[in-house]
């Protein structure tokens, strides 16, 4: 633990590097004073800003990993010993445990589930990275696999001597991991740090229960409501009345008929109680006319308009038009028993007395930013912070917000606001199902609303973290920065294993989604370096990738030779797919493994085809060897270069698992055409000419690898392969959808491959299973077996002879250059096209150097080719980098 003198001069360190102009340049430094920054930091562990204190910090945790494997008997980093495949075991871990429920964020990937990859891929003393940490379970993680109850819910087994067993294979050892976390985000720093720190559970306990206790006996009138009214008599028999304590008020929306201009409640004239469901139209009660909030096409209601009232803002000074709500029903409790009822006259004096009332306590009025999510608050007029609170929810978090403020304590129970910030607002809808929620990744208000009592939920809140802190017992810090990714304040190959779970494209807005919490909080997240595709900052895919890459970038270079890092991605898009794929290639890392998760489920499954991406991807990457990288820089652009490449990379494959003691695993990353397009992209994104053509590669495989049911291994993994085949009764069929000549070929290769088949054989099964994209002009079936295969005597197709494949793809590849070069003489934009000829003309314009070529194509192709093919999109990439650095080539154009 750091004392409090220790604190205080820490404090004072901080203080002094954010008066330094440049320490405030540094890429995503959130929008702040200096006063709330340092309010909200506890340096030196973590900082509401880019942590000065991580190298120093950093240092003294390598020389404890090294006693500690010292005394564990491990090898030194320097006997290069370190070898893991990729981590590709089945994972079911759910989202109920009191951990991942403490606190909400948009997304999260459930602790146990990280701890599965920490475990395989590190040791003891290890240091861990999450450069997207969100609310720090990557630490959360790293902390518990010291915890022996915690690894054997996992269902491993723990020996005397701290040697983690599954089933009869050891696989790691118990004992903490270190963990750096960094997110753009102050808000998610903020939840990681309480996540991840040590704190006195019943010192926290004693001063959260004073000051809820507090809370109540000063807001509980605002809560109240008549279960039985006074009796006008007075006195005796009753007629001093029942209060009832408030569990939830329902809101509700007000609508105008566009025809007779009668307001109407949407409580009561859209919502089936019955029947529990929203009526999609409904007939006004003024004038019998069908309406809608959304008329479908062709339909005879009328879309309603919404009521809004003018009011003004006294926190603001401003005059505002908000849409019109109204409370229309109280569930309430006396006792042990709940009631429900309609707001009576007394309720509403009672809001009204509220609403006239000014709030003793200061609470966050910050206007809201414009984004791609605002528009929906923006459209009902909540155009402030203080907008999404009811006046008597913001009067109760605003009294709870200044006591905790003040307490030694504060980080946790302001952690404790956050965590019923979203829930105590206007985003939590009142559903028919009678169970609320926040329309998830939105700030979305719905037309009715549950307003809830905060001081009851955030005490249900409290004993969940009470609980969590005494569980956990964590007796280490987590290493936390407020910052970007993209420039680390930390060493060259220092780091032993990465997990993130980075932002995927357009489907969530971090930064606007984050206000409400980073409004209490003080400090903003600067979104100029946010990785995310937003019409609102400007930003397309190309920025998204660039900025990913960037990130990746500092990645590789902190992160040891040799070592792994896991990507958790999800994304609907092939096109965002394509760029994370390319980012990480463009940074240097190497793809071994691709797996889709399916979270329902929580089962991994490989993914049939690279590139159609409908769930969540377990992406397993490595940073090439020292020694590899040294070897080809020298070999680079060679024959044995390329070879050298593919003997390093089947190292580092997952060898096939046997599923249910019956069907052994198909591994698609060892496929030989998979191979083949993973050295094409290490030449490419290093700046080499591809030394093998594809026949030439697929002969020099066969040669100088062992293949084994259309894979490829090394001869020590074939003999591992043979000998877990043996248990095997078969093995899983290559999974391979035709969507291009490419992969048609490779389906034509995987048919023959079994034997010789005849021209309506392959025809039935290829018509089922082909599914061609709409601008490939892929040639008939019978071209592409004349082209690439041999028909003997009897009307059969078979694989050609190895020896004589070389001079069937040299006639295929001067054909498809000729097709190429038409291309490149045409004009105007090419809607069909044979995606052969294209891949096969910015081959050969690679390797002679002619990138003006490839950008004169590929500004020419469709942009859903590079949204398909992250192979062409890499080509057209690198090519315009090198084309603007080659002044003269840019006058062919």
């Amino acid at each position: 633990m750091v004392s409090e003198e220790e604190r205080q001069q820490w404090r004072e360190k901080l203080c002094q590097h954010l008066k330094d102009a440049q320490f405030r340049q540094i890429p995503g430094f959130p929008i702040a004073s200096d006063e709330a920054i340092l309010n909200l930091s506890d340096p030196p562990y973590y900082t509401a800003c880019p942590n000065p204190f991580m190298e120093e910090i950093l240092a003294q945790w390598q020389e404890e990993r090294r006693q500690t494997r010292e005394k564990m008997g491990l090898p030194n980093d320097a006997e290069n010993h370190y070898h893991r495949e990729p981590f590709a075991a089945d994972v079911s871990e759910g989202k109920n445990d009191p951990i991942y429920n403490a606190h909400s964020y948009h997304t999260k990937v459930p602790h146990k589930a990280i701890m599965r990859y920490i475990l395989h891929y590190t040791e003891p003393g290890d240091i861990v990275l999450d450069g997207f940490c969100g609310t720090g379970m990557t630490g959360v993680a790293a902390q518990l696999c010291g915890d022996q109850r915690t690894v054997e819910s996992l269902g491993y087994r723990v020996d005397e001597q701290d040697i983690i067993w599954e089933g009869d294979k050891p696989i790691s050892r118990l004992g903490t991991r270190k963990a750096v976390l960094i997110d753009l985000s102050p808000a998610a720093t903020f939840i990681a740090y309480n996540y991840n720190t040590p704190a006195d559970a019943r010192a926290f306990e004693r001063e959260a229960q004073r000051i809820l206790r507090e809370v109540e006996k000063e807001c509980d009138w605002m809560y109240e409501t008549w279960h039985t009214p006074p009796s006008p008599a007075g006195r005796g028999a009753g007629g001093e009345g029942v209060k009832g304590k408030i569990n939830y008020t329902v809101w509700s929306d007000v609508f105008l008929c566009p025809q007779c201009g009668a307001e109407m409640v949407f409580w009561d004239v859209a919502v089936d109680h019955e029947n529990g469901q929203i009526r999609d139209d409904w007939h006004c009660p003024g004038c019998g006319a069908l309406l809608s909030k959304s008329p479908r096409k062709e339909s005879r209601t009328l879309r309603v308009e919404r009521a809004f009232e003018t009011k003004y803002d006294r926190a603001i000074g401003q005059t505002v038009r908000q849409a019109k709500q109204v409370p229309v029903l109280i569930n309430y409790s006396v006792g042990k028993k709940r009631y429900e009822k309609r707001p009576d006259a007394a309720d509403l004096a009672l809001l009204e007395k509220i609403e006239n009332s000014d709030i003793p306590y200061p609470f966050p009025t910050y206007p809201l930013p414009k984004g791609d999510k605002t528009s929906d608050p923006f459209n009902v007029g909540v155009t402030h912070v203080h907008h999404f609170y009811t006046r008597r929810n913001l009067w109760a978090l605003a009294e709870i917000f200044k006591k905790m403020g003040k307490s030694p304590h504060k980080n946790y129970l302001l952690w404790l606001l956050t965590g019923i910030t979203e829930g105590s607002s206007k985003l939590n809808r009142e559903r028919t199902s009678g169970i609320p929620s926040k329309l998830s990744r939105t700030l979305y208000i719905a037309s009715t609303i549950r307003e809830i009592d905060p001081i009851p939920f955030i005490s249900r809140k409290f004993y969940k973290l009470l609980n969590l802190l005494i569980r956990t017992k964590k007796n280490s810090f987590g290493l936390l920065s407020t910052q970007s990714s993209n420039r680390l304040n930390l060493p060259n190959n220092s780091l032993d294993y990465i997990f993130i779970d980075p932002p995927f494209g357009a489907n969530l807005m971090y930064s606007e989604l984050n206000f409400l919490w980073e409004a209490w909080l003080g400090v903003f997240t600067n979104n100029a370096p946010e990785a995310v595709v937003n019409k609102t900052q400007r930003k397309g895919l190309p920025e998204y990738q660039a900025l990913m890459e960037a990130c990746f970038r500092e990645f590789y270079r902190v992160l040891k030779p040799g070592r792994w890092m896991t990507v958790e991605f999800h994304n609907s898009q092939n096109a965002v797919w394509n760029a994370i794929q390319e980012a990480l290639l463009r940074a240097g890392f190497v793809i071994a493994d691709v797996r889709t998760i399916d979270k329902i489920q929580g089962t991994f499954n490989q993914v049939n085809a690279f590139g159609a991406v409908k769930q969540d991807l377990i992406i397993s990457a490595y940073k090439p060897t020292a020694i590899f990288e040294q070897q080809f820089a020298l070999e680079a652009g060679t024959v044995e270069g390329a070879w050298e490449f593919v003997r390093q990379h089947l190292e580092f494959l997952p060898m096939p698992m046997l599923k249910n003691d019956v069907l052994l695993e198909f591994v698609q990353e060892r496929a030989p055409y998979v191979l083949f397009d993973r050295m094409v992209a290490y030449h490419i994104q290093h700046g080499f000419a591809v030394p093998l053509s594809a026949p030439q590669f697929y002969a020099g495989l066969k040669e100088r690898f062992a293949e084994r049911e259309g894979m490829i291994f090394t001869y020590p993994q074939a003999s591992q392969f043979d000998r877990l085949r043996l248990q095997a009764e078969r093995v899983e069929q290559m999974p391979l959808l035709i969507t291009d000549e490419k992969s048609a070929i490779q389906w034509l290769r995987v048919q023959l491959a079994e034997g010789p088949k005849t021209y309506s054989d392959l025809l039935i099964r290829f018509n089922q299973e082909s599914r061609k994209l709409p601008y490939e002009a892929m040639p008939e079936l019978k071209t592409m077996l004349e082209e690439n295969f041999l028909e003997d005597a009897e009307g059969l197709w078979r694989l050609p002879d190895p020896s004589k494949e070389s001079d069937l793809q040299a006639l295929r590849e001067k054909s498809l250059l000729r097709e190429f070069a038409a291309y490149l003489q045409s004009k105007g934009k090419l809607k069909a096209f044979r995606l052969e000829a294209i891949r096969a003309g910015f081959s050969r314009a690679w390797k002679e150097r002619n990138y003006a070529a490839i950008v004169q194509v590929a500004n020419r192709l469709p942009e859903r080719v590079f949204e398909d093919d992250s192979q062409l999109l890499m080509y057209a990439d690198n090519a315009r980098l090198r084309w603007e650095d080659q002044p003269r080539q840019q006058s062919l154009l």
